[in-house]
This record gives structure tokens, sequence and C-alpha cells, in this order.
């Protein structure tokens, strides 16, 4: 476990998205991946963004597997001008944009005293500002289409906080509050616009805060994730296929009236 988890990939029969467009961000590992492959077995063409090049290329081959189209494309999302320049080549492709699923995230932690300057900056940029370059990218197409759905990735971090983890709860706090201004912004546009706040998940990024805290605590990096599993009332982590799930249901017709709202999907551990 202290490598990388199994990964787990979940199969639906769905087909709810046929012939629409998604761009996930932070597609090469992780939540992004799970969310590139459940849209693609949906029927959507996929636009993968990420700045491990080989990682998103291998999401967007696993999802070609399921008959549709999908493209892989360098992005660092708190560059403006990458941001800017893959939306316009996801326009040029397709001409439209259905769904945004806005989950490139990184980790760093550190006690109050530890956390540096740069580092603040550099969570911040591209947990907080790149959700907002890529909903800013996406809006004037939705708008225009008046349709669409914009997820934006949050954390249980963004309603709750541990010591060590300042930068990142705040960014995750502020995606949340992003979120509500933009869903206020587009709703009379017909787009809807959610957060989706995960406990922890089996991905390189809980691996990572596993690496940085354990030892912090005296613990192994296993005996960290367990103990985080046994927080949970459900005693495990989350698949990132289930995160996943929640996604595919916030973009679908199911959920139209669905907007500004940012939803824990964690097992119960917030309430408990």
């Amino acid at each position: 476990m202290t490598n990388a988890f199994q990964s787990v990939e979940h199969e639906t029969t769905l087909r709810r998205f046929h012939g629409h467009v998604a761009i996930v961000t932070g597609a090469a590992s992780g939540i992004g991946r799970a969310c590139a492959l459940r849209f693609a077995q949906e029927g959507a063409n996929i636009a993968c963004l990420d700045v491990n090049d080989t990682g998103n290329a291998t999401t967007a081959e696993a999802c070609r597997r399921y008959g549709i189209s999908a493209i892989s494309l360098h992005c660092d999302v708190s560059s403006e001008h990458d941001v800017q320049y893959d939306i316009a080549q996801v326009m040029s492709r397709w001409g439209r944009i259905d769904v945004l699923i806005a989950a490139a995230g990184i980790y760093t932690g550190g006690l109050l005293s530890e956390v540096t300057i740069q580092q603040w900056r550099r969570v911040l940029e591209i947990n907080l500002t790149g959700v907002f370059l890529c909903n800013q990218a996406v809006a004037p197409t939705m708008m225009q289409q008046r349709s669409g759905s914009i997820i934006n990735i949050s954390s249980m971090s963004g309603k709750t906080s541990w010591a060590g983890t300042h930068e990142y709860s705040a960014s995750k706090s502020g995606v949340i509050g992003l979120t509500r201004a933009v869903a206020m912004e587009l709703a009379r546009y017909g787009v809807t616009v959610n957060a989706v706040c995960p406990g922890n998940t089996k991905t390189e990024l809980v691996l990572n805060a596993a690496r940085q805290n354990a030892p912090r605590e005296g613990l192994t990096v296993e005996q960290w994730l367990a103990r985080r599993a046994a927080d949970c009332p459900m005693q495990r982590l989350a698949e990132p296929w289930e995160i996943a799930g929640l996604c595919a249901y916030l973009a679908s017709e199911d959920a139209r009236y669905i907007t500004g709202q940012a939803i824990e999907i964690d097992g119960g551990m917030v309430m408990s």
C-alpha cells in the first residue's frame, strides 16, 4: 500500500451522455481519471486535461475503449494561457461543452509554523485559482448553449479542518464559495454548478497525505490510512469510481434542479 492503491474500476450500463462533451481536469489519475472513464462509459466524448502527459494519454486511451472520441491535452490549471488554449482546442474539435469536472488538485501539509508562503500560494493557485480559471473558460459556451453542468471537486476538508491542513482546507473551502457564486450567476442560463466534497479516497493525493502526516503522528503509512478508515462510520476509504458516480448524476437530466450545492460523499465522516 505504500506504493499505490490497487486500481478498481466500475462499469455501468447507463448511457446518459451520448454525443455530449465532457472536460475533465486532473484526468491522469484518481478521481479525475474515474470521472473521465465514467462519462466515456455513458457515451460522452472526453477531453482529458493534466500536467502528467503520460498518465493523461493513458486515461484518454482507456476512454476510447468505450467507442467514444477522447483527447489528452497538457494543462497546468493555474495557467490562464493553458486553460484558454485547451478550451479553444475542445471547441475547435467538437463545438460544444456539456460538462466540466474540475478535479485537478494537490495536497501539501505542515504545521502552521512550517508552511512557507510559496507552499501556500502554490496550493491556492492549483486548487482554487485553477478551478476559477476553468469555470470562467467554459461559462460563455454553456451560457450560449443555455445548458451545461459544472462540477468542482472540493473536499470534506472544505467543510471541516484538521491540524496541518491549512492551505489545503483553505483552498477547498474557497472552491465551495466559488461554486455558489458561479451557480448564482449561471442559473438563469440553465447551467448547474455544484461542488462535490469527497472524504478520504483511494487516490495518490490521499497516499501523499499519508506519507506526509504519518511520521508526525508516529504511525506508518498503512497505520495512518487504517486510522482514517476507522474514523469513518462505514469503516473504509472511498473508491474513486464512487465519487465519479455522484458527478455523473449531477450532470444528468435527473439533477437539473440541483445547483449551488456542496455535497459530501464521505461515508458519514463529517457527520460523525
